[in-house]
Formats: C-alpha cells, structure tokens, sequence
C-alpha cells in the first residue's frame, strides 16, 4: 500500500479544518445547546461566517434554522446571514484572487475546483445565483470566479441575489 505525501498532506488539512470547523460550532452552538446561555446573533454570525469559508464545511443552512426557532428577531437573523455570507464570499473570492491553482488544487481538490470553474466559464452570474439560491457549494464557486478574476460587483450582487432568496425561503418554510 503506497500512501503518497500529497495524499498524507491533503488528508492532514482535511483534520485540521474539519477540527477547526468543530472548534467553532462548539463554541457557539454548542455552548447555547448544553449551557444556560441564550442564543445570541454574534454566535449566529461566527458560524455562519465560518461556515462560508470555502475550506471549512460547515452545515450553515441547519444552524439557521436552529437559530430561526430562538428569541431573535428573523429580520435581523436574515439581515446576519446574508451579511456574513457575503463577507465570507469576499474572503473566498480574494483568497482565489490571490493564491496560484496549485495551491487551490491541493487544498480542495483538482476536480472539485474544476467543477466550479467550468460552471463558471459556461454560466457565469446565473452559475453564482444558482450556487447560492442552493445548498451547494457556493463558497468553492467565489474561490473560483476570484481566481478567475470574475468581476468582484457581479459575483456580489448575484450571492446577494441568491442567499436573500435562500434564507427567506428557509423562514418562510421552518418559522
């Protein structure tokens, strides 16, 4: 059985995020779901802002709906969710903008990169709507239009577009 660095090396970040990921869930929700403290949108935004980061996976749309059947306001919850996607994305899309594909692929993947590229190149602003409209990887597609060098305004606007409509159909649907 050949194990290869890359291999090793992949699989030790995978830990560590995955670890990390962990960390922060536990330190907010955990907290609030085991402790006597209340929910709090500062804990809300932490792990939804996390969780937007395309290297760490987190179950963003899930801590939204445990979050929606708290006291706070589902205004200000939507208001918090989208707000912290977005600055999130902002973060992928620079990171993207930033690093060479070498060091994305070994982060995430060859072909998990690929896909996001490819959607991008063929559907552009409707790829980053749909990405974000749905539960999918909407962080990995602003990690790739950044690299891509997308323009920054039009993969804002059209995340807005789609979280907007993501999260209050999540409201309208569990509250």
């Amino acid at each position: 059985m050949n194990i290869s660095r890359q291999h090793i090396t992949r699989a030790a970040v995978v830990v560590f995020f995955a670890a990390v990921a962990i960390a922060i869930a536990s330190a907010t929700i955990g907290r609030e779901i085991y402790g006597a403290t209340k929910e709090s949108l500062l804990s809300f935004g932490i792990v939804n802002f996390s969780g937007y980061l395309f290297f760490l996976i987190m179950p963003v749309e899930l801590a939204f709906i445990y979050y929606l059947h708290s006291d706070l306001s589902f205004i200000l919850l939507n208001v918090v969710a989208v707000t912290t996607a977005l600055g999130s994305q902002m973060v992928d899309y620079y990171i993207g903008h930033s690093l060479s594909a070498r060091i994305i692929n070994k982060l995430i993947g060859r072909h998990r990169y690929q896909k996001a590229e490819e959607e991008i190149q063929k559907y552009g602003n409707i790829a980053i709507f749909l990405f974000n409209l749905l539960p999918l990887s909407s962080p990995l597609m602003l990690c790739a239009a950044g690299m891509l060098r997308h323009p920054l305004r039009q993969a804002l606007i059209y995340s807005a577009l789609g979280l907007t409509i993501k999260y209050l159909f999540i409201t309208i649907f569990f509250l």
